[in-house]
C-alpha cells in the first residue's frame, strides 16, 4: 500500500519515467536449461530466416518486408516449444536494426546473419499483465518465467515496490554461466538542471598511466589486472598449445582461461562503476576531452587503451550526471591543451610524452603535462558551457 501512494504522489508531482535495470545471476534446473538453450537456437534461426525472405522479397519486389514469427512455425514446429515472446522479440530487433541502418548506413551496418559461434546466447521477453495477473514477475529467490516457471536467482538490490516491470533478457556467458537483466520503469520526479560553479566542477584528462588526471592534481591509478595476471594467462596458453584440442583436459583448461578473462572484466567494470558514481555524487560537472580512443590505440606502442575501459567509464559517467541533473562537458579533442599554459594562456611547442613537466617561456610557470591539460580543458568546458547558456 505505501508503494502505491507514493507511486500517486509522484505520478501528481510532475514526475518523469526513468528506466533501471537489475541485473541477477540465475541457478536453473537442468529442464530449464534446455529450455534456454532452445530459446538461444530458436531466436537465431527465427533470426536467419526473417533476413533471408527479407532479402529475397527485396530481390523479387523491390520492397521491405519483414515476415513474423508465426509463419514459420507451421514448417519448424520445435518453434512451439519456446516463449512466443522471445520470437516477438527477435521480431522487432530485426525491424530496428532496419530502421536505424536506413536512416544513417554510415553509422549502423546492414544487419548481418547470426552464427552459434561469432554470438551471445540471449533472448529477450515483455512481461504482459492479464487479469490472472503478470506473466513474469520476482519472488523471494526467484524470477517466474514463460515455460520456465520460477527460476532460481541471486539478486543483490530489490526493486522499489512502485516500479512496474517491463521485460527481462536471459544471457549466458562463454563460461556457461546464466545472468537476468529485468528492465523496470520508474516514476521520478524531474530533475532540476545544476549549474555548474568553478569551484564544483572538475576537469578529468585521459592518461594511460593513471587512467586519468584531474585538474586538482588526483588520480584513479587502477590496478592493472591484466598484467598483473599475464603470468597466470601465459601458463594457460602455454598448457593449451601442449594439448590434444578437444580433450577434456583442452576444454578445462579452456574454461580457466575464460574464467580468468572473465575475473578480470569483472574487476575492470567494478572499479569503473565504483569512480564514476563517486565522481558523480561529489561534482556539479565534469569536463572532458573527445579523445578518440581507437586513433590512440592504434599509435601507441606501448601499453593497452582498451584494456583500461576508459570509453565505459565516459559512458557511465554520463548518465549517472544526467540522473541527477548534472552536465557532462566535452571539448573539442583538436584544441591544444597539453602545450599551452594554463597561467597565462601562451600556446608552446609540442610537449613530448615522455616528459612530465615543461616551463612556460613567456611567464615562467612549472607544469606538470597532464595535470595542466586537465586545468585547460576545464577552462575550456566552463568556457564553452556559459557560451552554450548565452546562446540559449
Amino acid at each position: 500500500m505505501n508503494g502505491v501512494r507514493a507511486a500517486k504522489k509522484l505520478a501528481d508531482d510532475n514526475s518523469t519515467i526513468r528506466h533501471i535495470t537489475i541485473k541477477v545471476r540465475l541457478y536453473p534446473d537442468q529442464a530449464q536449461r534446455e529450455l534456454f538453450e532452445k530459446t538461444f537456437g530458436c531466436c537465431r534461426y527465427i533470426w536467419n530466416q526473417m533476413l533471408a525472405d527479407q532479402q529475397r522479397f527485396y530481390l523479387e519486389t523491390n520492397q521491405h518486408f519483414i515476415p513474423t514469427p508465426a509463419k514459420y512455425k507451421n514448417s519448424a514446429p520445435f518453434l512451439r516449444e519456446v516463449d512466443n515472446q522471445a520470437l516477438t522479440q527477435e521480431h522487432n530487433k530485426l525491424a530496428q536494426a532496419f530502421r536505424v541502418f536506413f536512416k544513417n548506413p554510415e553509422c549502423f551496418g546492414y544487419p548481418k546473419f547470426k552464427r552459434k559461434k561469432d554470438d551471445r546466447d540471449s533472448f529477450t521477453a515483455c512481461n504482459h499483465d492479464f487479469a490472472s495477473g503478470p506473466t513474469i514477475y520476482t519472488t523471494r529467490d526467484g524470477i517466474r518465467m514463460t515455460k520456465a516457471g520460477i527460476v532460481r536467482a541471486a539478486f543483490h538490490r530489490r526493486p522499489q515496490a512502485w516500479w512496474k516491470l517491463r521485460r527481462i533478457t536471459v544471457s549466458k556467458t562463454r563460461t556457461g554461466k546464466y545472468y537476468c537483466s529485468i528492465l523496470y520503469a520508474c516514476p521520478t520526479r524531474q530533475t532540476v538542471p545544476v549549474t555548474p560553479a568553478p569551484e564544483r566542477t572538475i576537469g578529468l584528462k585521459y592518461s594511460l598511466s593513471h587512467f586519468y588526471v584531474a585538474d586538482n592534481g588526483s588520480m584513479a591509478d587502477p590496478p592493472h589486472w591484466l598484467k598483473d595476471s599475464q603470468e597466470k594467462l601465459s601458463g594457460i596458453q602455454q598448457r593449451l598449445s601442449r594439448m590434444e584440442p578437444g580433450s577434456r583436459n583442452y576444454q578445462q583448461t579452456v574454461q580457466k582461461y575464460r574464467l580468468l578473462h572473465e575475473h578480470i572484466a569483472n574487476q575492470r567494470r567494478d572499479f569503473i562503476h565504483k569512480e564514476s558514481r563517486r565522481i558523480a555524487n561529489d561534482w556539479d560537472a565534469v569536463c572532458m576531452r573527445a579523445d578518440p580512443l581507437a586513433e590512440i590505440s592504434r599509435s601507441m606502442k606501448s601499453g593497452s587503451v582498451p584494456d583500461a575501459g576508459y570509453g565505459m567509464f565516459r559512458t557511465c559517467l554520463q548518465y549517472k550526471l544526467a540522473w541527477q541533473g548534472k552536465p557532462l562537458i566535452v571539448v573539442d579533442r583538436y584544441h591544444p591543451t597539453t602545450r599551452t599554459c594554463s597561467a597565462c594562456g601562451m600556446v608552446g611547442d609540442a610537449v613530448s610524452y615522455k616528459k612530465n613537466t615543461w616551463t612556460c617561456s613567456k611567464c615562467g610557470a612549472v607544469h606538470s603535462r597532464e595535470v595542466n591539460a586537465a586545468k585547460n580543458i576545464k577552462a575550456l568546458g566552463l568556457a564553452q558551457y556559459q557560451d552554450l547558456r548565452a546562446s540559449v
